[in-house]
């Protein structure tokens, strides 16, 4: 009955935090109307799968050349199905699966720290964040992508590997980001491995232990991600008109030139961008990307703006990323296994921009580690034996005060521009 009880209790805060974070995700998700940003690819190739199969160009009728997978654009798709081909339905998807997401980061710190306190600040932490509020009402594909790691991530921490490969095989079906993921855990669980068997006093050699345990992890997580990750694309196998469809009279043959493609678009993309930002700036939010940018007529001032800002709510991830800090140093001194696991999804998700350096990149790839990333803070305030319910209140106030400063711009709502003009905190910000 007791623990019955208390998982009771766990959904009860969870659901609390995800229907806070849908009804901000749901208020007047149809604006600003018309497409934004990306949205201009995403939701138009969504709705081409939706009606074709496949990405067909609406003018020409020919098929377009799409450097992403589609899983993310039919998850989108999912939306516009139920609600039509507007700005609501299209952004439907992001918004339901970002208020899931709350609710991942609630049990992924249960399952960390095993605490209601650190468990609710965890949630509190990610439902003020606005980075996340506005990739959950845009549609954009990295939302899904975070959706599926942090799946992934709470399915390993509950030792189900199969559920992890499946939803990184998802992941790396939304945004090849993900392989970067499913290698570092593919690569740790083998590392536990052998941890255990030490543990357990088994002193394989090294060619046992490969013999006992590679052939099957690559089954796990090499095979069978493949598999999911070439599942996705059925809809492209089952039509003649996806593009590079009939490239060869084998269709694997097809799909393996198509990925060619892709990878030499990714590999080449170094077209200069005004919201291109380097990887070392995206923990200190120095180079937000603005999806949106106008200046309506109507807010009550003489001149007005309207912006969405995918702007992480700054306090939030300026102590975030000290936070980082002082967790690496914990991991280095203690090898804690919270530190240990909260440092290699962070590791995945984050080191492999710094090697493409010459890449256009935005700020905004950050969504893909950030529950990790505020989970530093909670792993933090564990280590704190007095007054952690005070900390946690204090903590959260301040960052809820920050939140709700720039809800305006993560809402694209219509303010003055000298109230836009005092948020901009930073010329690099413009």
């Amino acid at each position: 009955m007791t623990t019955t009880l208390r998982i009771s209790r766990d959904w009860v805060y969870a659901l609390s935090f995800g229907l806070f974070g849908l009804a901000l995700r749901l208020w007047n998700l149809d604006s600003p109307k018309g497409k934004i940003f990306d949205e201009i690819y995403y939701a138009t190739n969504a709705e081409s799968l939706l009606q074709k199969g496949v990405e067909i160009d609406s003018e020409s009728g020919l098929a377009q050349f799409i450097v992403h997978p589609p899983t993310g654009k039919w998850l989108i798709a999912s939306g516009i199905k139920l609600f039509g081909n507007n700005e609501f339905g299209w952004r439907f998807a992001a918004a339901i699966v970002g208020s899931i997401s709350i609710i991942l980061m609630y049990f992924t710190a249960k399952k960390l720290f095993n605490n209601k306190l650190l468990s609710v600040f965890a949630a509190s932490l990610i439902s003020l964040d606005g980075l996340h509020l506005v990739h959950s009402r845009i549609a954009l594909l990295d939302i899904f992508l975070l959706f599926f790691i942090q799946i992934a991530v709470l399915a390993f921490l509950h030792s189900k590997y199969w559920i992890s490969a499946l939803t990184l095989g998802l992941a790396c079906s939304v945004k090849w980001s993900g392989l970067y993921v499913l290698i570092a855990l593919a690569f740790y669980i083998l590392i536990l491995d052998i941890r255990k068997n030490r543990y357990l006093g088994l002193q394989f050699p090294i060619r046992e232990m490969a013999r006992r345990n590679l052939l099957f992890r690559f089954l796990q997580f090499g095979i069978f991600p493949v598999f999911i990750y070439i599942a996705s694309w059925f809809s492209w196998f089952i039509t003649n008109t996806g593009w590079d469809r009939n490239y060869s009279s084998n269709p694997l043959f097809s799909l393996w030139h198509y990925h060619s493609e892709i990878l030499n678009f990714h590999t080449k993309l170094t077209d200069s961008h005004p919201y291109s930002a380097n990887p070392w700036s995206w923990l200190i939010q120095g180079r937000p990307t603005s999806f949106f940018y106008e200046t309506p007529k109507s807010c009550g001032g003489a001149s007005c703006s309207q912006e969405i800002l995918a702007l992480g709510t700054p306090i939030l991830w300026w102590a975030a990323t000290l936070a980082l800090l002082v967790t690496i140093g914990y991991w280095v001194s203690k090898r804690d296994w919270q530190a240990e696991i909260l440092l290699v999804v962070i590791g995945a998700s984050y080191l492999p921009w710094f090697a493409i350096q010459e890449r256009t990149m935005f700020s905004f790839y950050a969504i893909a580690f950030e529950p990790f990333l505020l989970l530093t803070l909670v792993y933090l305030l564990s280590k704190v034996p007095k007054n952690q319910r005070r900390i946690a209140v204090i903590f959260t106030a301040i960052v809820l005060v920050n939140f709700l400063y720039f809800l305006p711009i993560f809402l694209g709502l219509p303010i003055t521009y000298n109230s836009w003009s005092d948020r901009m905190w930073f010329p690099s910000w413009i």
